[in-house]
């Protein structure tokens, strides 16, 4: 895969990313629109509605008096169900309300993620890069107890790199293929349990497996065994989240790895021709 693959790649991502928030933004302006025509209507109504209550003559065997009761009772009639319908505007309102909030969460969290990718590609260095990728999943994901596997090409294991609530020296090296990791990482498929509620850590048996990948070739792996308190469970747009994070991720640790090897290769070869020429 060259470099130019891996910017096609990102600018493709990010082409995406952009699609998406300006749907949802459009969605958002949508809501808005039809939140204030309900308001509009709902105080309308009321409006109309407003006034002491009236008192009405008894029966009678004069037909314009008959005729006025039936009036009273038609317009009781009408009055019952305006009522009925201004307390369904108040009630589609309120889910109006409530969506418009969730959806503004949404578009923070993908804004949160869209800058977070161009940091992830902001630097090189190969540290960086893994804090970054650390700090997103605990304040976009709400992860607590997690870790990085990266992938050994040659012996075709999986072993930690960086973790958080969990020291890095007590994961597992997985070979690939083996086991809910290694079959995440052989497959390229993100693994999640069914029921978050009543799971119990086990570092072989991850709550969340997520790939690395560039296109279809994997480098590593994101488990999370812990989410904070104040998440109970993953909402749709978490699975979009860890869908760009594996994408934004795995090309920044890929980015990172080559430009230190070839920094390491560079200080060789000019201290090797130091030594020649002297």
């Amino acid at each position: 895969m060259t470099e130019r693959d891996d910017d096609r790649s990102i600018v493709k991502r990010a082409e995406e990313f952009l699609q998406a928030f300006k749907k949802g933004a459009e969605f958002t302006q949508e809501l808005l629109k039809e939140n204030e025509r309900l308001r509009f209507q709902l105080l309308e109504l009321k409006e109309s509605l407003r006034g002491p209550e009236k008192s009405y003559p008894s029966d009678s065997q004069d037909p314009e008096k008959d005729h006025l009761r039936r009036k009273v009772r038609d317009l009781e009639q009408e009055r019952v169900e305006i009522l009925d319908r201004i307390r369904q505007v108040e009630k589609e309102n309120l889910d109006f309300a409530n969506r418009y909030v969730e959806i503004e969460a949404e578009n923070n969290k993908l804004a949160n993620l869209y800058i977070a990718s161009y940091q992830l590609h902001s630097t090189l260095d190969f540290r960086e890069v893994l804090q970054i990728i650390m700090e997103i999943i605990i304040n976009l994901i709400g992860g607590e107890e997690f870790g990085i596997l990266l992938l050994d090409e040659k012996a075709k294991k999986l072993q930690a790199v960086a973790s958080e609530g969990i020291a890095t020296g007590d994961f597992p090296i997985v070979p690939m293929g083996k086991g809910i990791i290694g079959q995440a990482a052989q497959t390229g498929e993100n693994y999640f349990i069914e029921e978050i509620a009543g799971y119990s850590r086990e570092l072989s048996r991850p709550m969340v497996c997520i790939p690395l990948k560039i296109k279809e070739q994997v480098i590593g792996v994101i488990v999370i065994y812990k989410l904070l308190v104040q998440k109970d469970h993953f909402a749709e747009v978490d699975y979009e989240l860890f869908t760009l994070l594996a994408g934004h991720a795995a090309t920044a640790i890929f980015s990172s790895k080559l430009y230190s090897e070839s920094e390491r290769k560079l200080s060789t070869m000019q201290g090797f021709i130091e030594l020649l020429t002297k």
